[in-house]
């Protein structure tokens, strides 16, 4: 069995609206007035200095409660965004005392769904964990719990997917592949992905945005062509990766 490529059991993608997002501490604004629809069925990667707000923009679309954070969001069909979001955030959140497996199916176990084994195996296999489902959160290095955060989101099987520098702990080799089992598995979904790589973005994102140091200022950058994940050997890549090295430097240097 393998891990279906698209939403195959989570519906149709709709477009996320946010309106008039802010963030703000005492006198210190990260971005105010921030208006930003993310395309249906769509990869979009967004990018920016550290601190600047990335992950509170997502913990916005989830609707999760953030001190200084306020702004409205909806999803594009007018249906509510509840039960079709599933979030990757930067910690891994695996539960110390549960299985590899079983933390892959924390979410429907929670929700009181019966879980469904064969396809969380068929997960974990393709992401190079198969010999580590038994294994418990402690005997697994920083990349393997990163791989199982992934699983976990890949698990929930939402058309939206929100993804916090889903491969930040993992080395090059073992991150390229892992783009590509992700891009496949989320196609057609609506992904929005922060990362602090600018060639990661410019390789999976149907659209890349860079949220810079002066409030609510979102600039897109022109994404070469070519299919997801892009091939990086392309003239037009490096090129847009040149592109996008400058509009970072003109928001601040990344941390």
């Amino acid at each position: 069995m393998t891990v279906p490529d698209g939403p195959a059991a989570a519906g149709r993608s709709p477009a996320i609206v946010i309106s008039g997002a802010a963030l703000r501490f005492g006198d210190t604004c990260h971005f105010a007035g921030l208006d930003l629809t993310l395309d249906g069925g769509r990869t979009t990667c967004l990018l920016g200095p550290s601190g600047i707000g990335k992950t509170s923009l997502l913990k916005l679309i989830a609707g999760l409660p953030a001190a200084g954070l306020s702004g409205t969001v909806s999803a594009g069909d007018g249906a509510p965004l509840a039960g079709r979001i599933a979030m990757m955030a930067q910690r891994d959140h695996l539960l110390p005392w549960a299985r590899l497996i079983d933390n892959t199916m924390l979410g429907a176990r929670l929700r009181g769904e019966a879980p469904d084994e064969s396809r969380a195996r068929a997960i974990l296999t393709r992401l190079g964990l198969g010999p580590a489902i038994d294994l418990r959160p402690e005997a697994l290095s920083g990349g393997m719990r990163q791989r199982a955060a992934l699983a976990r989101t890949l698990y929930e099987d939402r058309p939206v997917v929100l993804m916090d520098e889903p491969f930040s702990a993992l080395d090059a080799v073992t991150r390229h592949r892992l783009q590509e089992v992700t891009a496949r598995a989320l196609a057609g979904r609506t992904v929005l992905l922060v990362t602090h790589d600018p060639a990661e973005a410019l390789r999976l994102g149907d659209r890349v945005l860079v949220l810079n140091s002066r409030p609510g200022a979102l600039r897109e950058i022109e994404v070469p062509g070519g299919a997801i994940p892009r091939d990086q050997a392309r003239g037009d890549f490096a090129a847009a990766l040149g592109r996008l090295f400058e509009s970072l430097g003109d928001g601040g240097a990344q941390g």
